[in-house]
């Protein structure tokens, strides 16, 4: 059983930074992609940024510039860095991984969730 947890959200102002980290756990014998999306209240989820194996990363226009994703393969982690946080920034914070496990050709997998507010 693949499992994604995430941690580090809470409530920020506006200017502040925050981290978030998501760990995998289970049997993994390989994981592609990892990364965030997001969901904020009334809107659908959306791609915040992803990161391969090999390091290549790619954002949503909206956090370029301000937030860096990163991952550990050892640790199977992937964190995100966020900084100068808006208040449209605001929302659930999904880590999505695509893990190789038991079973056929590698699967997508979802972590619970982590919120992020910012407000001043």
């Amino acid at each position: 059983q693949v499992q994604l947890v995430e941690s580090g959200g809470g409530l920020v102002h506006p200017g502040e930074s925050l981290r978030l980290s998501c760990a995998a756990s289970g049997t993994i014998f390989a994981i592609n992609v990892m990364g965030w999306y997001r969901q904020a209240p009334g809107k659908e989820r959306e791609l915040v940024a992803t990161i391969t194996a090999n390091g290549y990363q790619n954002y949503a226009d909206s956090v370029k510039g301000r937030f860096t994703v990163s991952r550990d393969n050892i640790k199977k982690s992937v964190d995100l860095e966020m900084n100068s946080l808006k208040p449209e920034d605001t929302a659930i914070y999904y880590c999505n991984s695509v893990i190789q496990s038991y079973g056929p050709g590698p699967k997508t997998y979802w972590g619970r969730g982590t919120q992020v507010t910012v407000s001043s």
